[in-house]
């Protein structure tokens, strides 16, 4: 089964469990972001990868310069650890975390949760990669992923029990778009996926097929 093939499983399997009305608002914050064009004003293969110095769950800083040093990038940024779709998608990435190293490559994941609810998800999913705390979105606002959850959208997160105040560090109406790119060591975007479509992410076999193509 694909990765895409299992979220939507598990969104099939859940749907009925989120209250009619929470999810016909969360149904339309989607369908208007997605009418919003955000996605396809977000940076694409070719672009520039815009630098980053952030904090990991370990208490280190890490840069997109320190990573690049060793080859290629595979930086995904995700909602945070309260989203299921998010960790199934971590959870596949970490699966083929063995095939990424071997292509020389190095993958990192940006949330905009402190760093101790990224430790929290490091931990329980024994990550074997770094995850990255993006306090108030600022890095994937420069790669034009970052936008504002509508205020009926963000009292159902909280109604869910989602604490966003808390997790995100005093920025609770921010978030990413989901998306995944293979960055190569000039720093230049060569493979992307970006979807306002929280149940739709990267497929890791084609992360992998874009590092073959950089060589």
């Amino acid at each position: 089964m694909s990765l895409n093939d299992e979220l939507k499983a598990f969104y099939d399997a859940r749907k009925h469990e989120i209250p009619a009305a929470a999810h016909q608002i969360m149904g339309r914050a989607a369908s208007e972001l997605a009418a919003s064009g955000q996605a396809a004003r977000a940076l694409n293969v070719g672009d520039p990868a815009p630098r980053f110095g952030l904090p990991a769950a370990n208490g280190t800083t890490v840069t997109l310069d320190a990573l690049l040093a060793d080859g290629p990038v595979v930086l995904t940024f995700y909602r945070g650890a309260w989203c299921p779709f998010c960790n199934l998608a971590l959870r596949a990435l970490q699966q083929q975390h063995g095939e990424i190293t071997a292509r020389g490559a190095q993958l990192v994941a940006v949330s905009p949760q402190i760093p101790d609810e990224s430790l929290s998800l490091a931990e329980k999913h024994a990550l074997a990669f770094p995850v990255l705390s993006d306090l108030g979105c600022d890095t994937a606002k420069q790669y034009g992923l970052s936008f504002g959850l509508t205020e009926d959208l963000a009292a159902v997160y909280d109604s869910l029990g989602f604490d966003l105040e808390r997790v995100n560090g005093g920025h609770p109406h921010t978030l990413p778009i989901p998306a995944t790119y293979v960055i190569d060591r000039d720093a230049v975007i060569r493979w992307a996926f970006v979807d306002t479509d929280y149940k739709a992410r990267a497929e890791p076999s084609d992360i992998l097929a874009a590092l073959d193509a950089l060589s």
